[in-house]
């Protein structure tokens, strides 16, 4: 993609994808239009999911469907027509919303998937990632078992009732650039490095001017008053409130006082005060590093070992040779009130350390790379910043499932989101015995009460979830009939192009791995099963 301006002007890319540019990048963008994704039935929830996709440039897309549209899809989705009932629900939704951008790539398979799944299951492995909408349960563990075992990741979403559920389904997933809007400033403050250690130092508070007093750095006051606060306390950091509030007045007694006695109006001070519960805290490696750390993946490396694990190894040789148990520095910190040139020559002394640490997690990686044979380049020097797991999902309904902590944890709460998410494995169950949900004819509503909530039961009982189940969510689920609203279909159309584009681009987290949205009372949740 074209990324430079024309005559000072914005290209017509740049015009069209300007907004989305600001979040992901031009080289997001790219991602976003080499990748290829599928989507298994075009229902409501697929072609909304689609419409996200196709409008902000995905490269090319293909609906597998062997339905023929109904007057319920033509009454619950925008992109199928009344002029198209009996047609292939695939081929009509393809072709309308492709009109949505010329630059987007439109195919449909007029099959059924179970068949694809039979005769050919490589069909998947073309695709960045698949996306299956409203499939009852047994072809899903099928396909998630096929994407599983090709390492091509799976977004379950479904639409019933006022209920949108989704499940990712991935082996493992890198992320180059997290975005950690709400992370904590990496600034080692309990035990500064020793260039940080000299340039703190480099500082006399007590002997300073009032003008060049108030543009200090709050890192260096702070820094500087932990020194004090630990000498005097045998070398502990505050931690609890009691001793972050005696240490917030230690620094409220250094404001510079006028001939009066009253304080100054130092902002930096006041700054300093106002940062003390995130700054003051113990630098440490977090549990889920430690966790990669510990992983065969990264202890046992080979010729096929993936990038990441080299860099993952390499950055533990770091940690346990130069960087004396802590990670490599972040290298950023966080604007402040201070003097231009003061904040940055602090700015260059973590940028400084930061490019020193890269470069030494760079060279145990070229190591590590000759000792399997492989091209000390054949890195790039991007880091990755996060490794996201999904269980599988063969895993989560197996009868030995390991969640059940995770599900009775939420069951104290009568009218938490898990209860849906019982009542969906639940609705499929009355599929699996009945051929399909419950609810679908009026005529059997009551019926189907008691049979759902006799599915419930079993489903509970066979798992040992000692839970209750209210029986007004059994008569909710019945009533919903599996209809599948617009309304649902939309937000989680929206939710759910959401994760692939950070899936394709591998900017941003994704939710690990459970997503249940309820219309009812317009909350949810996410859970890991």
């Amino acid at each position: 993609m074209a990324s430079g301006r024309t005559a000072g002007r914005l290209s017509l890319k740049e015009q069209r994808y300007d907004r989305q540019l600001r979040l992901w990048g031009d080289h997001g963008q790219e991602a976003l239009e080499s990748a290829h994704v599928c989507v298994i039935t075009a229902t409501a929830t697929g072609t909304e999911i689609l419409k996200n996709l196709v409008l902000p440039g995905i490269g090319s897309f293909t609906i597998i469907d062997g339905n023929p549209v109904t007057g319920e899809d033509v009454g619950n989705s925008f992109f199928l027509q009344r002029s198209n009932i009996g047609q292939n629900r695939a081929q009509c939704a393809t072709e309308l919303l492709q009109e949505l951008n010329n630059d987007v790539c439109g195919n449909f398979v007029e099959e059924n998937p179970d068949k694809l799944l039979d005769n050919d299951p490589s069909f998947f492995c073309r695709f960045n990632v698949v996306i299956a909408t409203q499939l009852p349960e047994s072809t899903l563990l099928r396909l998630a078992d096929v994407l599983w075992n090709y390492n091509i990741p799976l977004l379950i979403c479904r639409t019933y009732g006022l209920i949108g559920y989704m499940r990712i389904v991935i082996k493992e997933h890198p992320v180059i650039e997290s975005h950690p809007d709400n992370a904590l400033d990496d600034l080692r403050l309990d035990n500064p490095f020793p260039e940080l250690r000299e340039h703190i130092q480099s500082y006399d508070l007590e002997h300073m001017e009032k003008k060049e007093h108030s543009h200090i750095p709050w890192i260096v006051i702070v820094s500087q008053y932990l020194e004090k606060w630990c000498n005097e306390n045998n070398g502990q950091i505050p931690k609890n409130y009691k001793e972050k509030e005696a240490f917030r007045e230690m620094i409220r007694q250094g404001i510079l006082k006028n001939e009066n006695g009253i304080l100054e109006d130092e902002e930096n001070f006041e700054e300093a005060i106002k940062n003390v519960n995130t700054a003051v805290i113990a630098t440490k490696v977090p549990s889920c590093i430690e966790d990669i750390f510990s992983d065969d993946h990264c202890i046992n490396l080979s010729q096929q070992t993936p990038s990441f694990w080299i860099l993952a190894r390499a950055v533990k040789e770091f940690v346990s040779k130069e960087g004396q148990g802590n990670l490599p520095v972040r290298g950023t910190i966080p604007d402040m009130i201070a003097d231009s040139s003061k904040f940055i020559s602090l700015q260059n002394i973590y940028r400084d350390k930061a490019k020193k640490d890269a470069e030494a997690v760079s060279n145990y990686a070229a190591k590590l790379l000759q000792s399997v044979g492989k091209a000390p380049e054949s890195i790039s020097q991007k880091e990755l910043k996060l490794l996201l797991r999904c269980r599988c999902l063969s895993e989560e309904y197996g009868l030995n499932t390991s969640n059940k902590d995770e599900i009775t944890s939420h069951m104290d709460n009568p009218d938490s989101e898990m209860v849906l998410y019982l009542m969906l494995r639940a609705v499929d169950r009355f599929f699996k015995h009945n051929g399909r949900y419950p609810g679908v004819y009026n005529y059997q509503v009551e019926d189907d009460i008691g049979k759902l909530k006799s599915c419930l039961n079993s489903f509970l009982q066979e798992y040992g979830l000692p839970v209750t189940v209210k029986d007004d969510y059994v008569h909710e689920f019945c009533r919903y009939g599996a209809a599948e609203p617009h309304t649902i279909a939309a937000f989680l159309g929206g939710a759910a192009a959401q994760e692939v584009v950070k899936i394709v681009t591998r900017q941003f987290v994704i939710f690990n791995n459970t997503y249940i949205y309820n219309g009812m009372s317009q909350t949810s949740a996410t859970f890991k099963l």
